[in-house]
């Protein structure tokens, strides 16, 4: 990643204007790009901007995946209750989303890798409450493992 793509990251990252931070990332044709803006988005600022990305055609399984665990999807695998009972509906949404388009692998590409760096015992612990759990959801995604910088 060249200076030029951080610069433009960080702008969105840093932008108010969450009309104008939409409308880029919709136009955004770089996975690569929307996975570092992902990796850097900061999760109380609501769902509207994930969302945005996870239905960019060019969204790569790897950022699926990362948004999913950086969305506290981990919570949803423990107890799916936790989801339907939740108040916040913007979380509940969007977890549900990325959860359904992770499990019908609804993704152009498989290029970038994310790992979820879960334990061998939160592993074991998940698939034994829920032998059904795919493991696209638990394990490392296929793709190229890439340093996201911190922006």
């Amino acid at each position: 990643m060249d200076e030029k793509d951080i610069i433009f990251i960080e702008q969105l990252l840093y932008n108010t204007d969450k009309e104008f931070v939409v409308s880029q990332l919709e136009n955004i044709d770089n996975p690569l790009l929307l996975h570092y803006f992902a990796a850097n988005y900061n999760w109380n600022s609501g769902f509207n901007v994930p969302t945005v990305i996870l239905e960019n055609e060019v969204c790569d399984l790897g950022t699926g995946l990362l948004m999913f665990h950086y969305a506290d999807g981990y919570r949803l695998l423990e107890s799916s209750d936790v989801i339907s009972s939740s108040s916040l509906e913007g979380w509940r949404d969007f977890l549900s989303n990325v959860y359904n388009k992770l499990l019908s692998l609804d993704f152009k590409t498989q290029d970038i890798s994310f790992d979820p760096e879960l334990t061998k015992i939160q592993k074991y612990k998940l698939k034994k409450s829920n032998p059904e759990l795919p493991d696209v959801l638990i394990n490392k995604s296929p793709g190229k493992v890439i340093d996201i910088p911190k922006i």
